[in-house]
């Protein structure tokens, strides 16, 4: 059963479909989206259905104003509500290596979307460091121009409209000969995530997850799944909405592609239509661009971008300034402004790496014209690995 209705200017197709794995809400960009809501399709304009609309359907649908919700969930009311206006409130948990460039990118860059940023770790002399070390990243005369920093305590991490997700635990050290280094830290950062997810819950937490910690897109389902369940354990589906988690590290994954495409003139497509898909890690696709797919370099440039953290980790150093600033700050902040970027969002029951959008009416992931078959393939095997982790 279906139905829509309009609030404040907007209008919402209601939706009944899984209130666990399905998508709580999205803003549609196409008509076949309301028929698959849930399925990697929605990517793919090729592979969607001709449904016919409503005369006000098509309307809100052409004025970009369509929002699709998921009515099974419990207090799905709560999609219909506007997004709180103005700067952001960001909390950042973990200030280590990571945390800290993140930090940095967020201050010299965020002044236009952010208004202050708050910073918690398990050590005090870290956090007084960062914050002294940022009070004085300051232009001479605009005192304002930049975020300030200050210390939060564990108990008020949720208490800002964005929260980041840096901690990390048992991160193998260089030379240990761990090749999977996002996996091997699953389970101990999961545990982190489990946590903190139930303070989220505890807090009525409204603002947006950002998982940023390896392996990011796994660790991004467990801060949704855990969020919801009630103190036996079971779902009761009243914590963080799907579209309230994303996953942040396709990012650093889509500028390594771009990375090597200015260097072998093979992968140069990539810097005109390229694209990336998938998890941070294993899974991951680069497509070495849309109109000239070819399987052969795109498998080949898929496999140097996996493997870029392992080419510094040869060189004897720790791979955290890329991702820090390519996945974390530049993906939150481009978050914020409501401008594309790469990162992982809720379709199929796991968190998929695609270009997406923050919208008025919702998220919005990049509609392509038409997949080839081949790339295709491989979005769905991502999702089916992604599925068995978690």
């Amino acid at each position: 059963m279906t139905s829509w209705l309009e609030k404040d200017g907007r209008v919402f197709f209601l939706r009944d479909g899984d209130p666990v794995l399905g998508r709580g809400s999205f803003k549609a960009s196409c008509a076949g989206q309301l028929a698959v809501p849930d399925s990697l399709r929605v990517l793919d304009a090729s592979r969607l259905p001709d449904v016919p609309l409503e005369a006000p359907l098509r309307k809100a649908l052409d004025e970009g104003l369509l929002t699709v919700v998921n009515r099974s969930r419990p207090g799905w009311e709560r999609m219909l509500a506007p997004s709180k206006p103005g700067k952001k409130r960001v909390n950042i948990l973990a200030i280590g290596d990571v945390g800290s460039t993140l930090l940095t990118g967020l201050k010299l860059l965020g002044g236009d979307v952010i208004d202050s940023i708050g910073i918690c770790d398990i050590s005090d002399a870290v956090t007084a460091r960062w914050e002294f070390e940022m009070g004085q990243v300051s232009l001479p005369g605009d005192y304002g121009a930049f975020p300030e920093v200050s210390v939060v305590a564990p108990e008020q991490l949720f208490d800002c409209d964005v929260f980041v997700f840096v901690a990390s635990k048992g991160i193998p050290p260089v030379g240990s000969g761990v090749r999977d280094v996002r996996m091997a830290q699953f389970e101990s950062n999961a545990a982190i995530v489990r946590s903190y997810a139930r303070q989220a819950r505890a807090a009525g937490f409204r603002g947006l997850w950002a998982a940023v910690s390896d392996p990011v897109d796994p660790l991004a389902k467990t801060a949704y799944l855990e969020s919801n369940r009630a103190e036996d354990g079971s779902w009761d589906g009243l914590g963080l909405l799907p579209e309230q988690v994303q996953g942040y590290g396709l990012g650093v994954m889509n500028a390594r592609a771009a990375y090597y495409a200015k260097r072998d003139a093979r992968f140069a497509s990539f810097l005109k239509d390229g694209r990336s898909f998938g998890p941070h890690g294993e899974g991951l696709w680069i497509a070495n661009s849309l109109s000239a797919y070819d399987e052969a370099l795109s498998a080949e440039l898929t496999k140097l971008t996996v493997e870029a953290n392992l080419r510094m980790r040869e060189l004897g150093f720790k791979p955290y300034a890329a991702p820090a600033l390519s996945s974390g700050a530049l993906s939150l902040l481009l978050t914020l402004r409501g401008e594309w970027h790469c990162g992982s969002v809720f379709l199929d029951g796991v968190y998929m790496g695609c270009r997406n959008r923050c919208t008025e009416a919702g998220i919005e992931t990049e509609l392509l014209p038409q997949m080839p078959d081949a790339l295709f393939a491989h979005l769905e095997e991502a999702a089916e690995r992604l599925k068995e982790i978690i």
